[in-house]
């Protein structure tokens, strides 16, 4: 199989499902809304991920004896569009499945029961817009 390794050569006109992510071995942390890449930032801010590991150490101590399981992004979560077609591909920020079944090797297939995104000014319209109506 011919893997992707440059973003580049990704039409970005096109739309893109969980399928196609698969193959895809590039550099950069991507993401699939409705099946338009989106492209996310490098690195966050320390802030950012200030923020991010002390609400994960909260959670994580929390559902320690729980039969929740909490993730830190990168961790793929692939959830089904309308149409039924798996085309959106996010890594929240911090994702907590109780259904252990949708825990794969590569993420979550399926919403977790929590979703967490700490917003940043780089980040927001996609937060708050896109991702947020996956969400819902």
């Amino acid at each position: 199989m011919d893997y992707i390794t440059d973003i580049s050569k990704l039409d970005q006109s096109k739309r893109y499902t969980y399928a196609d992510y698969l193959t895809w071995r590039v550099k950069e942390r991507i993401e699939l809304i409705m099946g338009k890449i989106f492209r996310m930032s490098p690195a966050p801010s320390s802030e950012h991920q200030q923020i991010v590991s002390a609400l994960h150490s909260n959670i994580y101590q929390y559902l320690k004896n729980k039969s929740c399981r909490v993730f830190p992004a990168p961790f793929d979560v692939v959830l089904p569009s309308s149409s039924g077609k798996q085309d959106n591909v996010v890594q929240p920020d911090i994702s907590v499945i109780c259904d252990l079944s949708k825990i794969t090797e590569k993420g979550c297939t399926g919403a977790p029961d929590l979703v967490v995104e700490v917003v940043s000014k780089t980040s927001v319209k996609k937060d708050l817009h896109e991702k947020y109506a996956l969400y819902e």
